[in-house]
């Protein structure tokens, strides 16, 4: 009764002695040269610092992986079907339009709304071509991974003593 499945538990076996012996060779014979760029963390192009409150952190890298992610498993649906189709008839083909139709009009909405551009949805110009606000500076504008660049601070005018109403010093 139980031999049926002694294959299996071999296979299984053989498949975790491979994987923990493939990484134990792997970390005896590989070389090991540590470097600061090798130690640091990376995550999506993006450097690991600490953003003020009041910037906004870009979400552009997860909101791909994210889209990348339903679609995914939505095609995943469809090998089954495949497998399936001959004795599901036609109940099953009508399904499988309408479950690729939603596809379809999930990534037609995706597309509309600018979730496929990297550089976000590009803004429309008014007639006479010019954007009716001014462009954001350099410190907030900026792409993914980019440093804030700190705006210079202007420098006050020195106000003569004439204008300012105060007396040169040592005259009363």
């Amino acid at each position: 009764m139980t031999t049926g499945y002694l294959p299996i538990v071999i296979l299984a076996g053989l498949a975790g002695a491979f994987a923990v012996l493939s990484l134990a060779a792997s970390a005896l014979i590989r070389p090991s040269h540590p470097s600061p760029a090798k130690l640091a963390p990376y995550e999506c192009g993006i450097e690991p610092v600490r953003l003020p409150k009041s910037e906004r952190f870009p979400v552009k890298f997860y909101v791909v992986a994210m889209l990348f992610i339903i679609f995914d498993i939505e095609a995943i649906f469809l090998f089954p079907w495949a497998v399936a189709f001959r004795s599901l008839g036609l109940f099953g083909l009508v399904e499988m339009i309408v479950f690729i139709g939603l596809v379809f009009v999930a990534y037609l909405y995706v597309w509309q709304k600018g979730g496929l551009e990297w550089e976000g949805p590009a803004r429309r110009r008014p007639a006479g071509g010019a954007i009716g606000y001014e462009p954001l500076p350099a410190s907030v504008e900026r792409g993914p991974g980019d440093r804030p660049v700190a705006e210079p601070r202007p420098v006050p005018e020195p106000v003569p003593a004439s204008v300012s109403g105060a007396t040169p010093a040592g005259r009363t």
